[in-house]
């Protein structure tokens, strides 16, 4: 039987022989083998090649031809008795085995036992080599061991440090303990003396609260005595103040009755062009500024006041996009507002030579337009002056021109934006 090396270089000769043979000089059992790829048949073949080699003789035959043909001068020697020195013993072997040389046995038990000596050598440099590495660990190990057991030992000492720095600790900690115990003692000795002196002081307070409540009561009912006595003569007081009011009036009344004096009719402002008189100065509202609209709104509560506007002054500075028309129709809607909300009489003048359309005026307000060859600014001071003497005016208008006017004749002037913040409220 062929050595395993001299078997694999044999059925080696015989895949590559393979295909080089025609396709009908192939043994039957080697045709599926034939299929294979160059790289598989040897691996996947091994088996039927070698049984072809054995029995096949003109297979065998040709694979001697293959190979004579890759190797002439080695086959030829081997063939002769003479191998070269130099050559391999598994080669030489597998060519004296395929040229039926008689002591290819031999060849292949010397190759046998070469490649099991050298094996063997393998074997032994491969064991050799694990004593060694093993020897190696083992040292590592007991470097390691004694490392670690040096360090454990030290581990160990400290620890041992650890534990007697904590028993120092402990026996420390108890005798704070012990002396936090005596504290203790004395703090709940404190504490039930305090609570003691507590339950004295509040039964004090107790005393004292009852005490107070008792004056309270008392202080109560000469309250209440008190309001009764007040009411009585508040009472009397508005009796009194209620008789002199109806002796002023009955007396106004007596005074008209007997001047002969007609019922009023209609407004200074409705007559400008039987005659003028110059105006009052309005009450001034102390501690606040001209713009604040709290300061215009107190001067319209004033009774009988007549509140006097630049309208186009106003309107440019509430909405000046809009357009000319629709600034006044805006402006005298707020006003017919605050004109019913105050009573006060509102007259409001706009620049009016070129207007073509009038917008009719609301309730309460009365609407002027300037003449040709005449301001706004001009009328607003002309009914300003034409208002009697004592009679509250005041002139909305932000025209440095138009409010020095007016304070020259007694009016109060006030800043437009004033009367924007208040329609806007």
């Amino acid at each position: 039987m062929l050595p395993a090396p001299v078997r694999l270089a044999v059925v080696a000769f015989a895949a590559d022989a393979l295909a080089g043979i025609a396709p009908a000089d192939i043994p039957a059992s080697l045709t599926a083998v034939s299929r294979f790829a160059a790289t598989k048949r040897a691996r996947l073949g091994a088996g039927a090649l070698a049984t072809a080699l054995e029995q096949d003789k003109t297979f065998r035959a040709a694979v001697l031809a293959f190979a004579r043909a890759k190797e002439p001068d080695l086959a030829a020697a081997v063939a002769g008795g003479a191998a070269p020195a130099a050559a391999d013993p598994v080669v030489v072997a597998a060519y004296a085995y395929l040229l039926g040389r008689d002591d290819w046995p031999e060849l292949a038990e010397r190759v046998a036992a070469e490649a099991q000596h050298r094996h063997g050598g393998e074997r032994e440099a491969k064991a050799q080599d694990t004593i060694d590495r093993l020897t190696e660990q083992v040292a590592a190990a007991r470097t390691a061991g004694r490392q670690e057991l040096e360090s454990l030992r030290a581990e160990l000492a400290r620890v041992r440090e650890e534990l007697a720095a904590e028993r120092k600790k402990v026996r420390a900690m108890g005798d704070r303990a012990g002396r936090a115990e005596q504290l203790q003692r004395a703090a709940e000795q404190a504490s039930l003396t305090a609570e003691h002196a507590l339950a004295t002081r509040d039964a004090e307070h107790a005393a004292v609260v009852r005490e107070l409540e008792a004056r309270l009561a008392d202080s109560a009912g000469a309250l209440a005595e008190a309001r009764q006595t007040t009411r009585g003569e508040l009472k009397d007081d508005r009796l009194r103040a209620r008789l002199l009011l109806d002796a002023v009036v009955q007396a106004a009344t007596g005074l008209r009755r007997e001047l002969a004096l007609p019922p009023s009719d209609g407004r200074p402002a409705d007559a400008l062009d039987r005659g003028t008189a110059p105006g009052a100065q309005v009450p001034a509202v102390q501690g606040r500024s001209e713009d604040d609209p709290a300061v215009l709104d107190a001067l319209l509560a004033v009774p009988l006041v007549h509140l006097i506007i630049d309208g186009y002054n106003v309107t440019k500075t509430a909405y000046p996009s809009l357009a000319l028309e629709q600034q006044r129709s805006r402006l005298l809607s707020s006003l017919g507002a605050l004109a019913a909300r105050t009573g006060a009489e509102v007259t409001v003048v706009f620049d009016g030579a070129d207007v073509a359309v009038v917008a009719a005026a609301p309730r309460g307000v009365r609407l002027v337009f300037s003449r040709a060859g005449e301001s706004a600014d001009d009328v607003v001071r002309r009914y300003a002056r034409h208002e009697p003497e004592g009679r509250p005016v005041v002139v909305v208008s932000s025209d440095k021109e138009v409010a020095e006017g007016v304070r020259r004749v007694g009016a109060r002037a006030v800043p437009s934006i004033a009367l924007v913040r208040l329609l806007d409220r």
